[in-house]
């Protein structure tokens, strides 16, 4: 019994030792291995190493507040972002300087452990880095020049931070130091990680800015329901907002040609986030990457009455409400802050003689974003599929009417601009017919209309993508014009 309990010893010993070596021979053979020598085996199954993806989650909230994010100084493309304790008390964007505060006395979560080449570590868990000063004195300093922090947001940073440390101006004797930054880049933290996943904002989050009077706003997130107007109940993650407003009536149009719109618009948006850093090793720039708005979308609304014609050559356009928010997502330890800005509108466009009413409802998704390729550099992305079915429909006399209800997006990352899109699912209705008039000048119509659904999606990527590190561009890139129609109904002329 002793020699088999021996031998099945040995046994187990000599698997784990063929495990190890494996494990080190792939790490030192993989794409994602830097430097002259391989990575240790215990780093290969952490996340952020190259082998394995980090996970896009929603950031924790409340008790589990997220965590600041700091990639210490000369670790770029080797060591990514670790979480730490360390809060960011306040940043001037402007001028770069910042207050950054240390952790209570005793945490464990200390900076990433790396020193650079004119900074010692400070010993593991006191969440302090040792700063050497010119006289040969040392100070405890929450952060050491070229460290890149990444913050979520803050009273002192409604925005969030990313930024490198380019100079320790003063310390403080709680712990704290004030700094001297300048902005960085997303591959500052995420080195050479993969990164890929969709994250829904939560519709409780957003602020609301009515525009008309009449607006109102309903939402539904897990464990906390509110039902929309008249008991309908929304789907998880859904943000509605139910509008009514008068539309100014064609010149000369009888009072019962008033010109209205009404109906809602429900949205469940999810912010869209990729990286991959597998090439910045010899580029210092990711080798793909995307940042997008995708969702699901619903509306039904109704264009009734005699709308006036368009404004000085361009369709009339109503803003009903503005909408914001800033979700955190938790790219593995860094969080990342999106700026996530809507404009909800209705856009009428018509000759002044047509009268309808006509209510369209509309069913469909969308997605757009940029996307970044190394050989491609970063090009536009918008779908969307959308359809539509008609409630009521009557139009009377001769002429055209468009009419949109639509959604202006744009998204971007900590405080810049990224991408804007224009969503505009629309209603548009043609008639034509030939007038017979009589001596007693009453007259008719005869003649037909048709009522068509469609969808235009338009927008561009802005310069400021490249704080995902990737090049620069020099002008603004068009998103890709979305263009479709469908037929809805027709009919004849009523006069």
């Amino acid at each position: 019994m002793h020699k088999l309990r021996t031998h099945a010893l040995v046994s187990a010993l000599s698997a784990i030792t063929v495990a190890t070596l494996l494990a080190t021979g792939c790490s030192a053979h993989s794409p994602a291995a830097t430097g002259d020598a391989a990575a240790p085996a215990a780093e290969a199954s952490t996340p952020g190493t190259g082998q394995e993806p980090l996970a896009v989650v929603s950031a924790p909230t409340g008790d589990a507040a997220t965590p600041t994010a700091v990639a210490a100084a000369n670790t770029l493309d080797k060591t990514p972002a670790r979480k730490t304790a360390l809060k960011v008390a306040s940043y001037d964007r402007k001028s770069g300087r910042a207050v950054i505060a240390a952790p209570p006395s005793g945490s464990s979560a200390a900076p990433s452990a790396t020193p650079s080449a004119t900074t010692a570590s400070s010993p593991a868990g006191s969440g302090t880095r040792q700063d050497t000063g010119s006289d040969g004195a040392t100070s405890k300093t929450p952060v050491a020049v070229g460290d890149v922090i990444a913050s979520a947001p803050s009273p002192g940073a409604p925005d969030g931070v990313l930024a490198k440390v380019t100079e320790i101006v003063d310390t403080s004797a709680d712990g704290s130091a004030t700094v001297q930054t300048e902005p960085a880049k997303l591959n500052s933290v995420l080195g050479q990680s993969k990164a890929n996943g969709a994250v829904p904002v939560d519709p409780s989050s957003m602020k609301v800015d009515p525009l008309v009077e009449g607006v109102k706003v309903s939402w539904a997130k897990t464990g906390d329901l509110t039902f929309g107007p008249e008991g309908a109940k929304l789907p998880l993650g859904s943000l509605r907002i139910d509008v009514g407003t008068a539309v100014q009536t064609a010149a000369g149009a009888p009072a019962s040609a008033a010109a209205s719109l009404k109906g809602f618009v429900q949205l469940a948006p999810e912010v869209a986030f990729s990286y991959n850093g597998s090439g910045s090793a010899a580029s210092s720039s990711p080798s793909g990457a995307f940042l997008g708005l995708t969702g699901d979308w619903t509306s039904q609304w109704q264009l009734k009455g005699r709308a006036a014609g368009t404004t000085n050559g361009k369709p009339i356009r109503i803003p009903f409400a503005e909408l914001h928010a800033d979700p955190v997502i938790q790219v593995g330890p860094v969080p990342i802050v999106v700026n996530l800005d809507l404009v909800c509108y209705f856009r009428v466009d018509a000759d002044g003689h047509v009268t309808v009413d006509a209510e369209q409802d509309l069913k469909g998704d969308f997605r757009i974003g940029g996307n970044f390729t190394w050989a491609k550099g970063w090009s536009g992305v918008s779908e969307s599929h959308m359809t539509g079915e008609p409630l009521k429909t009557t139009v009377t006399a001769v002429g055209d009417v468009k009419a949109a209800m639509g959604t202006e997006a744009t998204v971007g990352l900590y405080g810049t601009v990224g991408v804007t899109a224009d969503l505009a699912p629309y209603l548009r209705a043609e008639s034509s017919a030939t007038a017979e008039g009589s001596s007693d000048a009453t007259g008719s119509a005869h003649g037909s209309w048709a009522l068509y659904g469609g969808v235009d999606l338009t927008g561009t990527l802005n310069l400021q993508l490249s704080i995902f590190g990737t090049p620069v561009f020099q002008s603004r890139i068009p998103l890709g014009a979305v263009h479709k129609e469908w037929l809805l109904t027709k009919g004849e002329v009523k006069t």
